[in-house]
């Protein structure tokens, strides 16, 4: 089939009427910076490149769908969230939104701490040599085991989530000879997400123990009573995606509140809090993330604020950003499959991926953004559905975005900032290889997740 052979969807006259989709970009060809990773353009030919390197060439040697990882992007962002915040606090990658041993090195040698939530991710970063006293430990039901390898990790705090969590951890502590190091997570009744947040009636979750009706300076009771635990602090997460600082401020200030009551009633100031992550990424031209500095000084002009009203000194803060590092530096490279044109709606654009490793779009409606990446196309803009070859209707990668109406089968297309999440939840949905993850710097890409193979899938089916 030409180019130009099959019929088209609907072009972008007919989508504008609807009300419903933005306009596409003036020129397909042109790459929007705040969703691709920083050494992402194209070549002469019209091709993406990455860290140097086409991807067409990619494509050929990793192979499709694939996650390619900009190694220096990835770098530079660690480093300008750790310049962004100083000597003076602690910046936690969360490891949840992408880890592997590779990974770990490079937080080790950027010199951020590392955030994991399960005996897996602690298991990575102690193999891949972080060292513990820089590792926190999160969770709403860690095991005993996973505590017991923690604590003898020497791990620099534990986050505990729960009253029967505070006995838990003292209990093996003592057992172990030390006093692990804890902050104490609270819900405060915000919830952040994108540019909205509400401020009360948010304790209806798993997570954190409530400042409604005391139960957190309960816990605090609690903690500071137990030999195996020393209290350093209080920890707090309000959402995810977040541009706003508003959930931050309303959050800062009822967690010194907390802070000021521990003051009042033990005379101890703790001297550490740790306010979470969230902080969001650009997914379409539509998102306006802050930098990493105008977060930091936002956050600490907040905790100064509140604290100077409380009269408490201010404590050294934490923060925990995992999207906001790794989520731009990577994209995911598909190869065009069928397409399939339906009269007045729009066009399917199946690729060989799909919700098997993006899940995030279907779980969460997620938004984002697509491009035709091994060549430029002077076409009319149509408007698309990029869809997975899973059998589920909700296999939607890209709900709705515009690609040239020449493309065709065997065309690379490309989704950009699914650095966080993506390889994370992926499944072998419909027993789906799970793909590789490349990492690419300065002309040279590297494996540093390996794609799954059939063999894999057997050697787990031990019936």
């Amino acid at each position: 089939m030409s180019r130009s052979a099959h019929p088209a969807g609907p072009r972008h006259a007919d989508v504008l009427t609807e009300g419903h989709y933005s306009a596409p970009a003036a020129d397909l060809n042109v790459l929007d910076g705040k969703v691709w990773s920083r050494t992402v353009t194209r070549d002469a030919d019209g091709a993406l490149t990455v860290g140097g390197i086409a991807v067409a060439r990619l494509a050929e040697e990793f192979g499709t769908p694939a996650y390619f990882l900009d190694e220096s992007d990835f770098r530079a962002r660690c480093r300008a969230w750790s310049e962004a915040f100083g000597p003076d606090a602690d910046v936690f990658y969360a490891g949840k939104a992408f880890l592997s041993r590779a990974v770990v090195r490079w937080l080790k040698e950027e010199g951020l701490n590392l955030d994991v939530c399960s005996g897996g991710e602690l298991s990575t970063a102690l193999d891949a040599g972080m060292p513990a006293e820089r590792i926190a430990f999160h969770g709403n039901n860690k095991t005993v085991a996973e505590i017991e390898r923690a604590v003898e990790a020497g791990v620099g705090r534990i986050v505990l989530d729960s009253f029967q969590e505070i006995v838990r951890v003292a209990h093996i502590a003592q057992r172990h000879g030390v006093r692990q190091r804890v902050q104490i997570r609270v819900t405060v009744g915000v919830e952040a997400h994108t540019h909205e947040f509400i401020a009360t009636a948010h304790e209806d979750q798993k997570f954190g123990i409530a400042l409604a009706d005391g139960q957190a300076a309960e816990a605090v009771r609690r903690a500071l009573s137990l030999d195996g635990l020393d209290l350093i602090g209080v920890h707090s997460h309000i959402g995810s995606q977040i541009f706003d600082m508003a959930g931050f401020e309303v959050s800062a200030r009822r967690v010194v509140q907390l802070l000021a009551e521990i003051r009042d009633e033990h005379g101890v100031e703790l001297p550490e809090i740790d306010l979470g992550g969230g902080l969001g990424i650009a997914y379409t031209s539509e998102d306006d993330p802050r930098e990493p500095h105008e977060i930091a000084k936002a956050l600490s002009d907040i905790v100064t604020r509140e604290c100077e009203a409380a009269k408490l000194r201010t404590p050294r803060i934490s923060v925990e950003p995992g999207r906001a590092i790794v989520g731009p530096t990577a994209f995911t490279l598909y190869e065009v499959g069928t397409i399939k044109p339906l009269e007045g709606l729009r066009t399917y654009v199946s690729v060989d991926g799909g919700m098997s490793d993006n899940i995030r779009t279907a779980l969460y409606d997620a938004e984002y953004s697509v491009a035709l990446v091994s060549r430029t196309s002077d076409a009319e803009p149509m408007l698309v559905r990029v869809v997975g070859k899973h059998c589920e209707s909700g296999d939607i990668v890209v709900k709705d975005a515009f690609l040239p109406a020449d493309l065709a089968p065997g065309d690379l297309i490309a989704v950009p900032a699914t650095g966080a999440y993506c390889r994370s939840m992926a499944s072998n949905y419909n027993h789906a290889l799970r793909p590789p993850v490349v990492a690419v710097r300065d002309g040279e890409a590297r494996v540093i997740v390996r794609r799954e193979t059939e063999e894999d899938l057997l050697r787990l089916d031990v019936g």
